[in-house]
């Protein structure tokens, strides 16, 4: 090969880079993963499996034998079929990674899924993902496959509940409704790819034809139609004019400084945010990598709104809805929050009662940081930590000190809870 084939990435086969690492020394990777470039930084004994799920939370991509054998983990590189558990993330430098979730979309899914669908081609649905994607690389690379010829291609796949049949029709009648080939996935766009391992951002904007940076145009959040798992409002009074406390929740950067175990760690533009928070309660800790955006941020109307959604490396979830809004009082500036929370998980576990103190110190934490910051125009002097389980213990008691002290009169820092 000459040094001009050697250099022109269509003359052949990618050559890897060559890298010397420890098993435990983090290499940077940088690939494509359903349209999204990325960047991850990851130790060379890494899997793609668990690059995928741990580090970028594309958690479609199951793990079964973790030999190559049961066909769970089957992805596309490069758009080939490859077993994710056999595959060292850092052999894959360069290379497009195409995922389940790169399929389709919940609000138009890929003709693969519906037809499973329409099929009931799933029971407990853990070889689901693998099967779609081996049958999406079996239709495009053999459209002209014959029924009889599905069972002994798609062996590459184990179903645990034995519901071949059903699948087998399903891929069957895909075949038949596309025989000019099916269509290419359809959720392959740039998005923000949020890992569960507590290791910042592990996916950032990776560069484009140019050699240039940029960042990824991050879909919307969309919360659960349902009611929350818990709803709090809350009101404080903070003894300083309302443009001050502005000058607060107009500095995004400076807001996230406020909020409890909370860290903003990139922006993406166009009012979205990834970010990461801690909460510890007793023994339970968790830490959450997760994005954000404002949807509204009125400094005229007093009123800034965002949404939430975070998840933690135990599959523990949560999503919130906040509106603060602020008025000017005869001493100063009143600020409410209001918050709608849903949780799954173990967090979920807290029940609602101990999920609304933690909702609620923290916000009244939230609430004294902004004051601070209000007041010096600068950052809280250290870090504002989530409230632990010995202030929810105490807190109450505290309370019923301060009332009585004041005569039974009403509390200054929070206002009454709705918690459903």
């Amino acid at each position: 090969m000459t040094v001009g084939e050697a250099g022109s990435r269509e003359a052949g086969p990618r050559t890897p880079r060559p890298v010397k690492a420890g098993a435990d020394d983090p290499v940077e990777v940088r690939m494509t993963v359903n349209g999204t470039p990325t960047v991850l930084s990851l130790p060379a004994r890494v899997t793609l499996a668990d690059a995928l799920r741990d580090h970028l939370g594309l958690t479609g991509t199951h793990v079964g034998c973790e030999h190559g054998v049961c066909g769970m983990c089957t992805v596309l590189v490069d758009g080939e079929a490859a077993r994710a558990c056999l595959l060292f993330a850092v052999q894959l430098d360069g290379t497009d990674i195409v995922t389940v979730e790169g399929l389709g979309r919940p609000d138009s899914l890929h003709p693969l899924q519906e037809s499973f669908g329409r099929h009931h081609a799933l029971q407990c649905g853990f070889c689901t993902p693998g099967f779609l994607m081996s049958s999406y690389d079996l239709l495009v690379n053999k459209p002209d496959v014959t029924e009889e010829e599905l069972p002994e291609e798609l062996s590459g796949v184990i179903c645990r509940c034995t519901g071949y049949r059903n699948i087998l029709t399903a891929v069957d009648q895909t075949r038949r409704a596309h025989p000019e080939g099916i269509p290419g996935p359809g959720n392959c766009v740039r998005t923000a790819l949020v890992g569960r391992a507590g290791q910042g951002t592990d996916a950032s904007g990776g560069p484009d034809e140019a050699g240039d940076t940029v960042s990824p145009s991050v879909q919307d959040i969309v919360l659960p139609s349902g009611d929350p798992t818990i709803a709090v409002r809350i009101t404080t009074e903070i003894d300083l004019p309302e443009d001050r406390v502005w000058g607060v929740l107009d500095d995004i950067y400076l807001l996230a400084r406020c909020l409890p175990g909370a860290e903003l760690t990139d922006d993406y533009g166009n009012g979205h945010y990834a970010g990461r928070a801690r909460v510890s309660v007793g023994p339970i800790k968790l830490a959450f990598n997760g994005v954000a955006q404002i949807l509204e941020h009125d400094r005229e109307a007093g009123r800034l709104r965002a949404i939430a959604q975070g998840q933690d490396t135990g599959g523990a979830q949560t999503q919130a809805d906040i509106t603060l809004t602020t008025e000017a009082t005869g001493t100063g500036t009143a600020m409410h929050a209001d918050a709608k929370v849903y949780l799954t998980g173990r967090i979920a576990q807290f029940g609602r009662a101990l999920a609304g103190d933690v909702s609620r110190r923290m916000f009244e934490q939230f609430a004294d940081a902004v004051t601070e910051a209000a007041t010096s125009g600068q950052a809280p002097s250290g870090p504002v930590k989530a409230p632990s389980a010995l202030s929810l213990v105490f807190a109450p008691l505290l309370d019923r000190v301060r009332r009585l002290l004041r005569g039974a009169g009403p509390r200054r820092r929070s206002g009454r809870d709705k918690e459903r």
